[in-house]
């Protein structure tokens, strides 16, 4: 499958026949135009589901680390820092089918560690004559970059320079520590920046984000590929940011924006050639709100040529762009279906160290996260009568966002809510610093005129929405939209009031109860990469860019769709994984990226194989006449 991809990505049609080594995949190819075929239900999936926990809520999964070692040295000599925490005593304090699920889990990572060639995609893009050409910058996503502790307060002492987020300085704190991690982790209402007494902020450079902890790589493939290359760090560059920062803040406390654009300059000048962006998942969406603050007079003060005179390309991978609904669920409950679809006793094993309603209030705290809130409402994610896609045969529409069922004795809203209902009820049963917060930082609607879009440049808070500003007017600009399809993504839940409503402060969770059709524990699944639906990936790179006033300067955009096939037994999903972070080790991901680095981009070609154009021109946004 993956040289198959290669050749019609790359618009090669020679060699078609299968070679006599040819595995089915190869035989039968996925070809532009055929469905993919979205499977809700694997035997096998187990680990997967517990993979879940290290990025997408469950903040203690990173125990995983621990098994890679072969005794308690991994204590003793490569994390001193955990003291008299030993593996022994850290297992008791964990539910036994959690430790089992993460053991297998870790097992399986180890032998595909051990068996990956992890250069060979840059050896072989290499061995054809390429090499390193443009700069590179790669911008990672949300809860990526690991945050260490610079605080010399008496709470934060026992923590300096140590990672209160991605190592096993986190585990420890939670464990043991917990009010004081969360004092740490979770930014002030008031300011949405540090507490007093407290000094987290973004590791940098490429062990920043390469491993969220020892074992679970992020970035660490394409980096090593990128190696193979050429690369080093005098040509690339990470840049990494405090993802719980609202994006106006990034810039006031750490000048994020204002070092971005310095470094993107310093690169050009030095290397003589214009700079190549990658970013993934939210770091999209920090992309593309830094490409309206560089030309800001408001902002960087470079004019509406910085982009046409320093950028080449911006391969967007994953990319975000219109939010993800499972950013309702978190913020509203602290929930998601990595948590509803867990076992009984990884449940508990999560709640012993943070309760539903303690995740709601970090979730809640960290209001760079809030950027990822759906955007464009109904017109993009459908009404109680129909959504763009709705697929033949559904019994309720996606439309139909947070779902209640009648004939229960709870406490529950009297009618199904939509995005924009959903979007409504949250803003009003939150706090108002959040509701302040999130307002005061991001927009979700839609400008369905130029001269709305026009107006939008005076105003930061439409820069991160895609459907309320323009790209930059930046007409040799070469935007790649690279993303899986395929895999199962939640797209909308049934909601109850809580069981126990007296004691908790939230008004309602997840039914987790009901499992009944396409409802499974309370959530229904749709299409995208098992994060952000594909409504979000895929609408402006296929739709939205294409009409005058989102792209006036008519900035090339390729698609290039990658089907999940996942390897039964690779807990990682190997080489033609789709998954929202896995897909970094993705081979045919990495090779992309790789021949645009080498000043090759315009050998790829679109490669489309969901449905997306036809729900995109259902969605009700039109071009304007």
């Amino acid at each position: 499958m993956a040289s198959t991809l290669r050749r019609r990505v790359f618009g090669d049609d020679k060699a078609t026949e299968p070679s006599p080594t040819s595995t089915p995949r190869d035989q039968s190819p996925v070809r532009p135009g055929d469905k993919v075929k979205v499977v809700h239900k694997r035997k096998e999936t187990r680990k997967r589901k517990t993979t879940g926990i290290f990025l997408l809520g469950s903040l203690f999964g990173i125990i995983a680390a621990g098994f890679f070692a072969k005794s308690n040295d991994l204590i003793d000599f490569e994390l001193p820092e955990l003291g008299d925490l030993s593996m022994d005593n850290l297992f008791e304090i964990l539910p036994a089918g959690f430790v089992k699920d993460m053991r297998e889990l870790v097992n399986g990572e180890r032998d595909f560690l051990e068996s990956y060639d992890a250069f060979s995609v840059g050896l072989k893009v290499r061995s054809e004559g390429l090499s390193s050409h443009h700069p590179m910058v790669m911008v990672p996503g949300v809860i990526s970059t690991g945050l260490e502790s610079w605080g010399t307060s008496n709470e934060s002492l026992p923590y300096f320079r140590k990672r209160l987020w991605g190592s096993w300085n986190m585990m420890r704190a939670l464990v043991m520590d917990k009010e004081n991690w969360k004092r740490h982790i979770m930014l002030d209402h008031t300011t949405g920046l540090d507490p007093p007494g407290v000094k987290l902020r973004a590791a940098q450079g490429f062990d920043a984000t390469d491993f969220f902890i020892t074992g679970y790589w992020i970035w660490n493939k394409i980096i090593e590929n990128l190696a193979s290359l050429g690369y080093d760090p005098t040509n690339s560059f990470t840049a990494a940011y405090d993802w719980r920062l609202a994006y106006p803040n990034l810039e006031k406390r750490d000048q994020y924006f204002s070092r971005l654009k310095a470094h993107i300059e310093m690169a050009v000048r030095l290397e003589g050639k214009k700079a190549v962006l990658t970013s993934h998942s939210m770091g999209s969406q920090v992309v593309f709100y830094f490409f309206h603050w560089v030309a800001s007079e408001h902002g960087g003060k470079g004019g509406d040529d910085w982009v046409e005179k320093h950028v080449e390309s911006w391969i967007n991978v994953s990319g975000c762009m219109l939010g993800a609904v499972k950013d309702v669920a978190a913020i509203l409950s602290g929930e998601m279906r990595d948590t509803a679809q867990l076992n009984a006793f990884a449940v508990y094993g999560l709640e012993k160290f943070l309760s539903k309603e303690e995740r709601a209030e970090i979730f809640r705290a960290m209001p760079g996260m809030s950027s990822m809130l759906p955007m464009g409402g109904n017109a993009i994610w459908g009404d109680l009568d129909g959504a763009p896609d709705d697929v033949p045969g559904q019994a309720v529409t996606f439309g139909s966002f947070l779902n209640f069922r009648t004939n229960q004795n709870w406490t529950i809203p009297k009618t199904n809510f939509t995005v924009d209902d959903a979007m409504k009820y949250l803003y009003d049963t939150t706090e108002d610093w959040y509701r302040e917060s999130v307002k005061g930082s991001y927009s979700q609607g839609v400008a369905h005129t130029k001269k709305e879009v026009d107006a939008n440049e005076f105003d930061p808070r439409k820069w991160v929405n895609p459907l309320e500003s323009r790209l930059p007017l930046a007409p040799s600009l070469k935007v790649y939209c690279f993303y899986g399809v395929g895999k199962p993504t939640e797209r909308a839940y049934y909601y109850r009031s809580p069981e126990f409503p007296s004691l908790t402060n939230l008004n309602m969770t997840i039914d987790t109860a009901l499992i009944q059709g396409d409802v499974d524990h309370g959530v229904v699944m749709g299409e995208g990469d098992g994060t952000v639906n594909l409504m979000s990936t895929g609408y402006m790179c296929n739709k939205g860019w294409k009409m005058k006033r989102y792209n006036p300067a008519g900035a090339k955009i390729t698609v290039v769709e990658m089907p999940h096939e996942p390897e039964r037994f690779n807990p990682r999903g190997g080489p033609n994984t789709a998954d929202h972070v896995d897909i970094l080790g993705r081979s045919n991901l990495n090779e992309l990226i790789l021949r645009i680095a080498a000043g090759k981009g315009d050998e790829i070609q679109d490669y489309v194989v969901s449905n997306i154009r036809e729900y995109a021109e259902r969605a009700k946004i039109y071009e304007e006449e």
